[in-house]
């Protein structure tokens, strides 16, 4: 009886053990989940002597240049902006990728070579801090980026306005309007169907479509991306040209050229529109910085130019040229991350990208030429989703707003006026294909 009650002992204690061990392993990945989606829930950023209203311009922004990237600060330091200093405020993705990344937890992992990934399905694949002693830091920082919620399942930025603008006089040179789409084959947690749209002959993760609807000139000109859920196949791009009323296949060489004659390359979209396996990332660490966040309907708007039907306004600019959008910025949690090209042949040595930790958009990088100079710098305004239209509130996801690509040594900029609008009745999958491109441009 004395063996038997020992054991019995013993089971007790050892189900104990194993039910604490199991209430702590899930605390732990509770913590991991908090910390990636909710890093201001317990505290807000805060930096010596900024404040949310303040102006930081020429006379003060020496006090706060580690608060700033070296670009932007060179911008203010001469005189060509300032920012206008906003409240720290959450943008939570929607529930549903929050949950995505909660069910695979721990489950993904990288293969041997840049771009090969296992166990990925939905939600964020590697939501735990950034380790500085992990050579590969920055290359999951990446994949989160890439497997981010950045315009949810699908969404469209419709309609899309593009200035190109001489910096030194501040002439509007070219005006140029689009349509731009985005669809997820794969990771979708939103909007049906889920996981993935099929059938997917293709095995696509990403698509994106564009379309010129104005000046005459390059009307009807469209672009499709398809990108392969596999990260070591290249990207299949077409381009339809209006005026030759034919499609053809881009050169891989393509996406790193102007588009359009504008200060952006394919390759620029939304922060970085390449593959992983391109480039050899590098985390360079973590700070609290301003970044462009803020709400739309709270700005001062451009009430001039560009009001949609609906009474819609985008986001007005000024600066020198009128390169710089109107809006506030916010400290927030970033991620530092080098981007250096795999093929020595590209026009630029690295991209500085800052990521915000919370949202994994990329709201500024910076990039420098085959010399290592500064060349150029790009802004993406985010807007937060409960404040912009009434179909982006409570999407969840942090709506790309107003952007600024200013190549500095050219004294040149291009400048984005949005409507982003997450409603996947505008973006189809039919629309995504080669065959589509000739029905519209016919």
């Amino acid at each position: 009886m004395t063996t038997t009650k020992n054991k019995s002992v013993f089971r007790w204690l050892m189900a104990g053990c194993t039910a604490g061990l199991m209430s702590t392993a899930l605390m732990a990945d509770e913590a991991v989940i908090t910390n990636s989606f909710y890093p201001y829930n317990t505290e807000t950023p805060s930096f010596d002597g900024l404040k949310a209203g303040m102006v930081i311009d020429q006379s003060n922004v020496a006090q706060f240049k580690d608060a700033i990237d070296p670009a932007f600060y060179g911008f203010i330091e001469q005189g060509m902006t300032t920012i206008t200093v906003g409240e720290t405020t959450s943008f939570d993705l929607h529930p549903n990728y929050v949950e995505a990344t909660r069910v695979s937890l721990g489950q993904v992992s990288l293969g041997n070579e840049v771009g090969e990934i296992s166990g990925w399905s939905a939600g964020r694949p590697f939501p735990e801090e950034p380790d500085a002693n992990d050579p590969r830091a920055g290359e999951k920082l990446a994949w989160n980026y890439k497997y981010g919620y950045n315009w949810g399942d699908s969404a469209a930025i419709y309609p899309f306005y593009w200035k190109y603008r001489d910096m030194d006089s501040g002439k509007v040179e070219r005006t140029i309007k689009f349509n731009f789409h985005f669809l997820n084959y794969k990771g979708r947690v939103t909007q049906e169907p889920t996981p993935e749209i099929t059938p997917n002959p293709s095995d696509l993760f990403r698509a994106i479509y564009v379309q010129v609807l104005d000046p005459a000139d390059v009307r009807n000109t469209q672009l499709l991306i398809h990108r392969a859920a596999d990260d070591l196949k290249r990207d299949n791009s077409w381009l339809y040209l209006g005026f030759q009323r034919r499609v053809r296949r881009l050169a891989t060489g393509q996406v790193t050229d102007a588009f359009l004659g504008s200060d952006l390359m394919i390759e620029d979209f939304e922060g970085y529109n390449g593959r992983i396996s391109d480039m050899n990332w590098t985390y360079k660490g973590t700070r609290y910085m301003l970044m462009p966040f803020y709400n739309h309907n709270d700005l001062t708007l451009d009430a001039e130019t560009h009001i949609d039907s609906d009474g819609y306004q985008v986001v007005s600019f000024s600066g020198q040229g009128g390169c710089f959008p109107d809006i506030t910025w916010q400290l927030r949690k970033v991620y530092e991350v080098e981007s250096v090209p795999v093929d020595e042949s590209h026009p630029l040595s690295k991209r500085v990208h800052f990521m915000d930790a919370q949202t994994f958009t990329i709201p500024r990088t910076v990039s420098y030429d085959r010399k290592g100079s500064l060349w150029k710098t790009f802004t993406i305004g985010q807007a937060h989703p409960d404040h912009h239209l009434p179909k982006n509130k409570g999407s969840g996801v942090s709506i790309d707003d107003s952007f600024s690509m200013i190549d500095v040594q050219a004294s040149h900029c291009t400048t984005g006026q949005f409507k982003g609008q997450v409603d996947p009745e505008l973006s189809p999958p039919q629309m995504f294909n080669v065959q589509h491109l000739r029905a519209t441009g016919s």
